[in-house]
């Protein structure tokens, strides 16, 4: 039997090589036998650089940078000094989960850009940058700013980069923009396909889980829209409806626009970077997974980008999750074949995700006592 276990991170809870180890470890109490293939894998967001790095090689570095709301901070990016490549979270240095309470008027991509300065000072040829999981709506302005671009307010003052300044940008001067970024292949790794703005934009979509209020959503938008009229004067780039602009708060949008990048889902560049495709044709059985499964996770997240690839293949997915959230039963439609809950009773968020890694590993077992059973039974799949 051959198994290929690639699941996303159970953000909070557990990495995504932690949650593959884990599951390993729960089939082999049941089938030591078994021959098993571990793939972590990631999205862009939280755990970009370590999926990235299990299936290319490369070390993890730190750099001091700033958080989300300028105070100092360790932050890693992944280096992989044999190809001149490095790994670039948003997450890490400006992501939401760096803050007890969202703050988007405040927050800023500052640190991201010094964690991209710091992997240009190592002389790299190729950067991925994951966009998931960040805490702005600043339009990528902090990430830009830390690379040399300056924003002006109609007085002429500087601005400090933050979402809710973005409406005050009256004058853009990108002269000082770091010249080695001519000189380097950028890879945008991120699922997301919402444009800048309108209702399926960065302020509606994404505003209230960054901490807009409903009241405040039509401001944020106001200001965003201005912003980008500015930019696309600067630049002769009009990229507010290009799908992926609205990612981690329009810092699509100003990727896109200041810089010359490629974008990619970043499960697929993973995917492709660790010949998963091939590595599940030879498989019997897909394991994947994510913290949460919702009806989002149905249109392009890990569990089900991996459940297509199996599904041109004809391999059975199983998903275990740590929670389901409304009604999943098209999942099947998909490739997966069944979503597995992994709590065990009523259980705290807290406890929930402090126990998630032995919670996975023994609802593992469980999937592998049923298994065996229907091959006791002399069940086929």
């Amino acid at each position: 039997m051959n198994v290929v276990i690639a699941p996303d991170s159970f953000k909070g809870s557990m990495s995504s090589r932690e949650a593959a180890e884990r599951v390993r470890a729960g089939v082999a109490r049941v089938f030591p036998v078994w021959e098993t293939t571990v793939v972590p894998m990631a999205d862009g967001g939280e755990g970009t650089v370590e999926a990235i790095l299990a299936v290319i090689g490369g070390r993890r570095m730190t750099a001091r940078v700033k958080d989300p709301l300028g105070r100092s901070i360790e932050a890693e990016w992944g280096y992989c000094e044999k190809r001149g490549l490095a790994v670039i979270e948003t997450a890490a240095a400006s992501g939401l989960a760096l803050l007890k309470e969202p703050d988007p008027a405040r927050a800023s991509t500052y640190g991201t850009g010094q964690l991209l300065k710091q992997a240009l000072d190592h002389g790299v040829r190729e950067v991925v940058i994951g966009l998931g999981g960040s805490a702005t709506v600043d339009a990528g302005t902090g990430f830009f700013a830390a690379l040399g671009v300056r924003f002006y307010d109609g007085q002429g003052e500087l601005l400090e980069p933050a979402g809710g300044n973005l409406g005050e940008i009256d004058r853009i001067d990108g002269s000082g923009l770091d010249p080695r970024l001519q000189k380097v292949r950028i890879t945008i790794a991120s699922d997301v396909t919402h444009p800048l703005l309108g209702p399926e934009g960065a302020i509606h979509v994404f505003g209230p889980q960054k901490g807009i209020q409903a009241e405040e959503l039509d401001r944020f938008e106001e200001g965003m829209g201005r912003f980008a009229e500015r930019l696309v004067r600067v630049t002769g780039r009009d990229h507010r409806w290009t799908p992926g602009s609205g990612a981690a708060g329009g810092f699509g949008f100003s990727l896109l626009s200041l810089l010359n990048v490629e974008w990619g889902s970043g499960l697929d560049l993973i995917a492709a970077w660790g010949h998963l495709e091939e590595k599940i044709r030879q498989a019997d059985l897909v394991i994947t997974g994510e913290g949460r499964m919702d009806r989002q996770s149905l249109y392009g997240k890990v569990p089900v980008g991996i459940a297509r690839i199996a599904a041109r293949h004809e391999i059975p997915v199983v998903a275990f999750t740590g929670q389901i959230q409304g009604d999943l039963t098209e999942a099947e439609e998909t490739g997966i074949s069944v979503i597995l809950p992994i709590t065990e009773g009523p259980i705290s968020l807290e406890d929930a995700m402090r126990q998630g890694p032995d919670l996975l590993e023994r609802a593992a077992c469980r999937f592998a006592q049923v298994w065996r059973l229907g091959e006791s039974r002399g069940v086929k799949r």
